[in-house]
């Protein structure tokens, strides 16, 4: 099981980290929305809740409830500079479909 940051998103969600008193890490799950199901949500940590799994690089915690896991499982986390946007990007293995504005996905389960 991991959740990876390409140095993009690593310098980032450090550079957050590290300016907010109390923080802890990146906050990496998902919530119902979209026309996909699916929904990818990020925040910052600022404590370890009951059943979080934690994953640390280079000293980055990231955070991830127990529900999302199984469907964020091996994911690599980007960041991208798009025009005047700054947006997190996600290389999610465990994505079988995309809503056509990229906000929602489906898993193989949900396919079930």
């Amino acid at each position: 099981m991991a959740i990876t940051l390409t140095p993009a998103a690593f310098a980032r969600v450090q550079r957050f980290t590290t300016r907010q008193p109390g923080v802890l890490g990146l906050r990496f799950g998902v919530a119902r929305t979209g026309c996909s199901g699916w929904g990818y949500v990020t925040d910052l940590a600022s404590e370890r809740r009951k059943g979080d799994h934690v994953f640390e690089q280079d000293g980055v915690r990231i955070f991830v409830d127990a529900d999302s896991l199984p469907m964020v499982d091996g994911t690599e986390i980007d960041f991208r500079k798009q025009g005047l946007s700054e947006v997190f990007t996600f290389a999610n293995p465990n994505a079988t479909a995309e809503c056509g504005c990229g906000e929602s996905f489906t898993t193989q389960k949900d396919a079930a």
